[in-house]
């Protein structure tokens, strides 16, 4: 039996042999098994591992020494300018991202201010609003007082475009809260008009400034007395006429014209403010004189006014006494 080994054994080694030139060195290695499996040419080599490593330490041990202080000094001095400079350099580009970043912050936070600032001129515009018509209101109490008589106070709902006169309003009170044609209608400024007609729940007015109104003028320094026209003017600019019955009396511009008659008679009761003189015209054709006379209502803004009606009045909504206190 031991001369049947050699042969086995030489066929073993023509086999390796083969396999050496069929695949060269270092292709391919055993595994745990003992098999043979092609290597990583993409793994690193063991020697190049160690000598990281040990490169490593070299530089972490030679930071730490005391006496390469004074290099590490000049390396800054020295290389911290460039490192400064290429970082300006290179700040505009690095920045690309944020500065896209911020910009979208910063305009989703205009829009936000937008919003709040419009918020807060709608409330402020309300507040004005509120302001403006409490003050109306306050005007009109401090004419009851002033003038010795009750107001029902109300508010102009539409103008008279759509009605048979040129200049009136409507009102949003009628003869439920006591009121009655040929009645007198007051804001806290002066003199509006008179009542025309009625329903149970409005009220139509015609304004002083209206061509077919005729009011009783008394020129407050000198009493004289006369009719006052109106112009057909609805703008603050608009003016009124006033025709004295003495021609020969000429008011001194900036004098006050208020209501004449016997308290409360119809349509317009007396001491009700009418305007001021701006200036005296005379007529070459028949010497006589006419005074225009600027309203002291705003009538192309009407809002609150008052209808004076006798003491005691009784309707659906509260009166202002001649007290200025609501009854």
């Amino acid at each position: 039996m031991a001369l049947l080994s050699p042969p086995p054994l030489r066929s073993l080694g023509k086999q390796l042999s083969a396999l050496g030139r069929d695949h060269p060195p270092g292709a391919e290695g055993l595994n745990r098994r003992g098999s043979l499996e092609p290597k990583d040419p993409r793994a690193p080599k063991r020697a190049t591992l160690v000598a990281l490593l040990l490169a490593g330490a070299c530089l972490i041990t030679l930071d730490q020494t005391p006496a390469l202080a004074p290099v590490r000094t000049i390396a800054g001095d020295v290389f911290g300018p460039a490192e400064s400079a290429v970082s300006s350099v290179a700040r505009p580009f690095t920045d690309i991202p944020g500065w896209f970043d911020s910009r979208d912050k910063l305009r989703g936070d205009i829009a936000d201010l937008k919003a709040q600032n419009a918020d807060l001129r709608r409330q402020l515009r309300i507040t004005d609003f509120g302001r403006t018509r409490l003050e109306e209101y306050d005007g009109l109490t401090r004419s009851a007082a002033t003038l010795g008589y009750s107001l029902v106070p109300a508010r102009v709902v539409a103008y008279g475009s759509a009605q048979s006169f040129s200049h009136t309003v409507t009102i949003d009170a009628g003869s439920a809260s006591g009121i009655s044609p040929d009645m007198t209608v007051v804001t806290g400024d002066g003199l509006v008009g008179r009542v025309l007609r009625v329903s149970r729940t409005t009220a139509t007015v015609l304004l002083i400034v209206d061509p077919t109104s005729v009011v009783g003028g008394r020129v407050g320094g000198s009493m004289q007395v006369g009719f006052v026209h109106g112009s057909g003017e609805v703008s603050r600019g608009g003016t009124l006429d006033l025709e004295l019955v003495d021609q020969s009396v000429a008011p001194v511009k900036g004098e006050t014209v208020v209501t004449w008659g016997e308290g409360q008679d119809a349509p317009y009761v007396s001491g009700v403010p009418i305007g001021k003189v701006t200036g005296v015209f005379a007529s070459v054709r028949d010497s006589s004189r006419t005074v225009r006379v600027q309203p002291y209502v705003d009538f192309g803004a009407l809002d609150v006014v008052g209808v004076v009606v006798p003491n005691g009045t009784k309707g659906d909504r509260a009166v202002i006494g001649p007290d200025g206190k609501l009854g």
